[in-house]
């Protein structure tokens, strides 16, 4: 059974829902959150009823990133060790979204600042309120852009030059600029509630395939064409072997809607 102290944690039929709860602050992350979320995409990874993923924050905003005073602060008296200790556990809670084999949806609104825009640029699919601004902020204390990844996996959500202008100012991006700039998927007034329907259709579908595909979309950033052809040759001549991809023959044959069951 997962628990979460951190945050909020619900499950809505097959889809699990994180919600990101300091509303009076901005949903700040601590220490000890950073390590929770990093536990709690851990267990996620081995549910198998949980077939879809929400991340959100409460209170009209997702996150304003590492709290000031309970992290920043703190920062600045700890020895290089602890430092470096640090930074890889917070390095570890995107290893740990990626490695999970749920679709992972980002339901964003009003501020998504520095770790915060960081938990939505490592989910899955990232949709938004016109109200969310999102800042890869780290150069306003000091620090450089490439924090848990974001040298990595921006330029591949944006490009090269939008993440470097991104991450070298850390201004802001408005809901309509993450739009045009392939940064979300979408922008809808009711967000919370958009994400779900994505995710409960998510949820319905191939799972085991789903699973293969964000599988494949992690791993082929770092082979050739012809290594990823081999690679996706072998992914789907498994599948082929599934009882979805049997399911699915025999509803089309008899023009009926497929019910996956992840098998």
């Amino acid at each position: 059974m997962i628990e979460a102290k951190h945050f909020l944690w619900r499950t809505e039929g097959a889809v699990g829902v994180i919600t990101l709860n300091r509303p009076e602050r901005k949903n700040p992350l601590t220490f000890e959150s950073y390590a929770e979320l990093r536990d709690l995409f851990r267990q996620i990874e081995s549910e198998k009823t949980i077939k879809a993923i929400v991340l959100t924050g409460a209170g009209g905003n997702f996150c304003s990133g590492g709290d000031v005073h309970e992290i920043i602060g703190p920062l600045t008296r700890m020895s290089p060790d602890q430092l470096l200790a640090f930074t890889r556990m917070t390095g570890d809670v995107v290893k740990a979204m990626r490695r999970c084999p749920q679709p992972l949806i980002a339901a964003v609104e009003g501020v998504c600042a520095g770790a915060g825009a960081i938990l939505a640029m490592a989910s899955d699919l990232r949709y938004a309120a016109p109200s969310a601004k999102v800042a890869f902020l780290f150069v306003r204390v000091g620090l450089a852009g490439c924090d848990m990844g974001a040298c990595a996996i921006l330029p591949r959500i944006v490009g090269q030059g939008r993440a470097a202008e991104l991450l070298y100012t850390g201004r802001s991006m408005s809901a309509e600029e993450g739009l045009a700039w392939g940064f979300f998927n979408q922008l809808s007034d009711a967000v919370l509630a958009k994400a779900l329907e994505v995710a409960n259709t998510l949820a319905e579908g191939p799972t085991g395939a789903h699973a293969i595909t964000k599988k494949m979309l992690h791993q082929e950033w770092n082979v050739g064409v012809d290594q990823a052809i081999e690679m996706e040759a072998l992914a789907q001549a498994s599948l082929m072997q599934k009882q979805d991809f049997r399911r699915a023959y025999e509803a089309f044959a008899a023009k009926q809607k497929p019910r996956f069951q992840g098998d």
